[in-house]
C-alpha cells in the first residue's frame, strides 16, 4: 500500500504558477495561430512590471490569463481594468480564463464587446478597433 505525503503550502503554490505560466503559454500561442503572430507571454519578455498584461502583442487589449477552480471573476476583470489605464493606452481589458478540464472563456464589459463587435461587422480590420 502505498502512502501520499501531503504537498506544503510552498510545493501548492509552485504548482499554481507554474499552471498559469502553462496556460499564459498556451493563450499566446493560440492568438499566433489564428492571426496575432506577434502574441507573446509577458514574462518571458520585460519581466513583470505591476501593470503590463499576461499576454502581449494583440493591438487594442490588455489580457489577463486565470486559470483557477475558483475564479473570482470581478477581481480578475478589475485587475485587467486597472492594469490597462494605468498603461494609459486605452486598451480593452479582457479576462481570458479556464477551469480544468472546460472550455477557454473571454470575459469582458457589454460596451467593450459592442465596440469590438461592431468594428468587425463595419468593415474593420482584425485587430483595429
Amino acid at each position: 500500500m502505498t502512502v501520499k505525503t501531503k504537498r506544503t503550502p510552498q510545493q501548492i503554490g509552485k504548482a499554481s504558477k507554474v499552471k498559469g505560466a502553462r496556460f499564459e503559454l498556451e493563450c499566446a500561442h493560440y492568438l499566433q495561430a489564428h492571426g496575432y503572430p506577434n502574441a507573446h507571454r509577458t514574462a518571458q519578455h520585460c519581466g513583470k512590471t505591476g501593470d503590463a498584461g499576461d499576454v502581449e502583442g494583440v493591438p487594442g487589449l490588455h489580457i489577463e490569463c486565470k486559470h483557477v477552480e475558483r475564479l473570482n471573476l470581478y477581481s480578475a476583470y478589475h485587475q485587467a481594468v486597472r492594469d490597462s489605464t494605468a498603461n494609459g493606452n486605452g486598451n480593452i481589458p479582457v479576462v481570458i480564463h479556464r477551469k480544468n478540464r472546460e472550455e477557454t472563456l473571454v470575459t469582458l464589459s457589454l460596451d467593450n464587446f459592442i465596440q469590438t463587435y461592431s468594428a468587425g461587422r463595419n468593415g474593420g480590420e482584425k485587430g483595429e478597433l
